[in-house]
């Protein structure tokens, strides 16, 4: 059974740093893209980044663009997501997600290929 559970969240003030995992099991990461998703109160749910092993391509939205980084270790079946310079705006539940590769990868549709979601786990951040 595939299970992905996040873990790192919690409250930051803004400008702080937060780094959130995600932990795989019965997933293959050769084969699998993973992602991170969030919602907040009110909003939809939003794909903000992504990382595939298999073409090696990684995406990230343009609200967290150069500031949230994505990394993988297949080894350890371990998504990272470094989060800096976070903003009260980030405020939201992040999901950790995971879908075969083909044929999305990461590509600004990655979002269409998740099959797999984590429970999520809640980031605030205040002013």
């Amino acid at each position: 059974e595939v299970q992905l559970v996040e873990s790192g969240g919690g409250s930051v003030q803004a400008g702080g740093s937060l780094r959130l995992s995600c932990k795989a099991s019965e997933v293959t990461f050769d084969d699998h893209a993973i992602a991170w998703f969030r919602q907040a109160p009110g909003r939809e749910r939003e794909g903000i980044s992504c990382i595939c092993s298999t073409d090696g391509s990684t995406y990230y939205s343009d609200s967290v663009k150069g500031r949230f980084t994505i990394s993988a270790d297949s080894a350890k079946n371990t998504v990272w997501l470094q989060m800096n310079s976070l903003k009260p705006e980030d405020t939201a539940t992040y999901y950790c997600a995971a879908g075969y590769a083909v044929p999305f990868y990461c590509s600004s549709d990655f979002h269409r290929g998740m099959d797999y979601w984590g429970k999520g786990i809640v980031v605030t951040v205040s002013s």
